[in-house]
């Protein structure tokens, strides 16, 4: 038994989003100013508060309320984001979601942190997520967890500060969120109005923290292939730098000469045109825009 029905995997996640978030609070009471840059384009104060947006997110949706954060048509919005389009929706949250008080903020994800703990919602039970797909409470558990441990790593890389990311932790976005997502429905998160390569590609995921999965690609949709299915690549990978690798923050030529990432299969060169279409929010792997100059 695996995803959010084990009730192993549903313990981990527990303790997964709580060490988590008591680690990201820490890191983020220890800047010396919220306005230090912890990426590019966000302060350590806005990258909480992108945290803590999710995590308002993920309250109303448990507890079937109105989001509290005023975005004109918000639900319109989230419903028909996709993985590359994700930065939009972040923008528009976060100029409307205003406050950036550290102290405030951070009493306020751990209060919301600490009411989906105490849920009482069935972890198989699903919600609309981004893109209307359809996600299992633990998933929106290991998501927040996720972007706790990525955004951390943005934060204590600022800082030069050291930020340990448990493999077993990080593996709860393919266990629980991502492979459990697709068992579903993604919806439209996942852009499929892509170029598609030519023929049907499958992938086999494998890591020690993981069940082994195989995803194919074919016809304009994703889907989880038999367990004795045929694949073209595979992907052997540690969990916390193949998630860092995923979501942009090291490359894959980084992740692969660590180790940290091996690539194999009868046919390995088609995974690129696999990841143009499978890939997380990332400026690396994300299409081109309409028009002007292709982006890394």
């Amino acid at each position: 038994m695996t995803g959010a029905a084990d009730p192993d995997r549903w313990s981990v996640a527990n303790a997964a989003l709580r060490t988590a978030t008591d680690r990201f609070t820490d890191l983020v009471a220890a800047a010396p100013s919220p306005d230090v840059m912890a990426t590019a384009d966000w302060t350590v104060a806005d990258t909480l508060a992108h945290v803590a947006s999710i995590a308002v997110l993920y309250v109303s949706r448990l507890e079937g309320t109105e989001i509290p954060i005023r975005v004109p048509g918000l639900e319109d919005l989230l419903a028909t984001t996709n993985v590359d389009t994700v930065a939009d929706v972040n923008t528009q949250v976060l100029a409307h979601f205003t406050e950036r008080d550290p102290e405030v903020l951070l009493t306020q994800l751990n209060t919301l942190v600490g009411r989906l703990l105490t849920t009482s919602a069935d972890p198989r039970s699903t919600v609309s997520w981004l893109g209307n797909a359809r996600v299992t409470v633990g998933g929106l558990f290991a998501h927040l967890t996720n972007e706790l441990l990525v955004h951390g790593w943005d934060i204590a890389r600022a800082l030069r500060r050291a930020w340990p990311m448990p493999d077993e932790h990080a593996a709860l976005y393919w266990d629980l969120f991502m492979f459990d997502m697709l068992r579903d429905t993604y919806g439209v998160l996942l852009n499929t109005e892509l170029p598609m390569p030519r023929h049907h590609v499958s992938v086999q995921f494998r890591s020690r923290y993981t069940p082994t999965t195989t995803l194919t690609l074919g016809d304009r949709r994703v889907r989880i292939a038999p367990p004795d299915a045929p694949f073209d690549a595979s992907v052997t990978f540690r969990p916390a730098r193949f998630n860092l690798m995923m979501f942009g923050r090291i490359s894959i030529a980084q992740a692969v000469l660590r180790r940290d990432v091996v690539i194999g299969g009868p046919r390995p060169w088609r995974l690129p045109a696999f990841l143009r279409v499978v890939h997380m929010p990332n400026g690396r792997l994300a299409p081109p825009p309409a028009s002007g100059p292709q982006r890394g």
